[in-house]
């Protein structure tokens, strides 16, 4: 995956982030989905530090990030075929797997569950750093547990200047920030459980991302099921997530036509996210964003323009429901999430 044209941190700033790492301490740092919060995943303390400063609870799991070429047996009791073909096919890359823990394999990461989230990101500052924190570590074991790098439940950020935004504080007590550009897929990566194929489960998809299960299931040769009540927890599976602060709220085209010429608009201005151009007769309290009509265009972009209207004092953030087939799955999830984080008095608005 190509990375983008842009001046990136020096060997000696990723040796430094590296002795942060080591030194039990957070580096936030880019990776092609989004920027990541990272600590030492063997680390106990180093990792409740992560959840400390994201808010977030602490039976939720965190994906472990190694090298390319890592050990994976050092992580996992067992690598199936299965496992392998789709590293084979998809590492480095954004597809995380979770996979059987091996039992020294540090449980803060997986929220007290058996199994353990692996991913190797195609980022060169992301190996960069994984390459130096892991050339420290014993046996050059290393792992670098890191969730998005925001608060929990809020909008990913896709550039640095975002995560500097989100952990003022950190940043202020000496956090590196290590700017690798604007990240290249703009969401988080898929997530496919591998952890209980010894009991007759197959392939469950946790989360949708850039990796489809139509490709998932050309390499396996199987189906790719959905999560059951079993299925293990995973990183962004909440009902609510990926949201701004501004109320968002998703729309059929033609309520959103309706809102956008001003029937039952709230006070104060409002932000319409749509496919096409404006109409002609576009309300003047409305603000109108045109978004790509290529899913991965528009998952790129995603995260950044929430950021940007959330900043942009409007009353609410109306979505444009994007296409229901299987390439705008992963966008579907995310915004989905993000709407379900609002309860809304929408009375008034057009379509409910």
């Amino acid at each position: 995956m190509s990375q983008p044209d842009h001046a990136l941190p020096d060997a000696a700033a990723i040796a430094r982030a590296a002795e942060r790492l080591l030194a039990g301490e957070l580096v936030a740092f880019p990776t092609e989905t989004v920027y990541g919060l990272g600590a030492d995943a063997q680390n106990p303390e180093a990792v409740a530090r992560i959840y400390a400063a994201k808010g977030r609870p602490s039976n939720h799991p965190v994906i472990v990030h190694v090298a390319p070429g890592a050990d994976l047996g050092y992580w996992v009791r067992n690598i199936s075929p299965a496992a392998r073909q789709l590293i084979d096919a998809f590492w480095p890359g954004p597809l995380t797997l979770i996979l059987p823990r091996a039992p020294h394999a540090g449980a803060a990461v997986s929220g007290g569950q058996d199994s353990i989230g692996l991913r190797c990101p195609s980022h060169p500052v992301a190996q960069a750093l994984l390459r130096a924190f892991a050339a420290g570590k014993p046996g050059g074991h290393g792992g670098v547990a890191a969730p998005s790098a925001n608060k929990f439940g809020h909008v990913s950020p896709t550039r640095a200047e975002h995560v500097r935004g989100e952990f003022p504080q950190e940043v202020a007590q000496g956090m590196p920030v290590l700017d690798g550009g604007p990240a290249q897929v703009g969401i988080e990566s898929t997530i496919v459980d591998l952890s209980r194929l010894e009991q007759g489960v197959g392939p469950v998809l946790l989360r949708p991302g850039h990796v489809t299960p139509a490709q998932i299931e050309a390499v396996l040769d199987m189906p790719v099921a959905m999560p059951d009540a079993a299925a293990p927890r995973a990183s962004g599976t909440l009902k609510a997530h990926y949201a701004p602060h501004t109320p968002l709220e998703l729309m059929t085209t033609q309520h959103l036509m309706d809102a956008a010429r001003g029937r039952g608009l709230p006070a104060g201005r409002v932000a319409i996210v749509a496919f096409g151009a404006a109409p002609a007769e576009l309300d003047a309290r409305v603000a109108w964003r045109q978004v790509p009509d290529d899913a991965g265009r528009y998952a790129q972009a995603l995260y950044t323009m929430l950021r940007d209207l959330d900043g942009g004092g409007y009353a609410r953030i109306l979505v444009q429901a994007p296409p229901a087939d299987d390439a705008w799955r992963a966008v579907n999830d995310r915004i989905g999430r993000a709407a379900a984080a609002f309860t809304l008095d929408t009375s008034g608005l057009p379509g409910t």
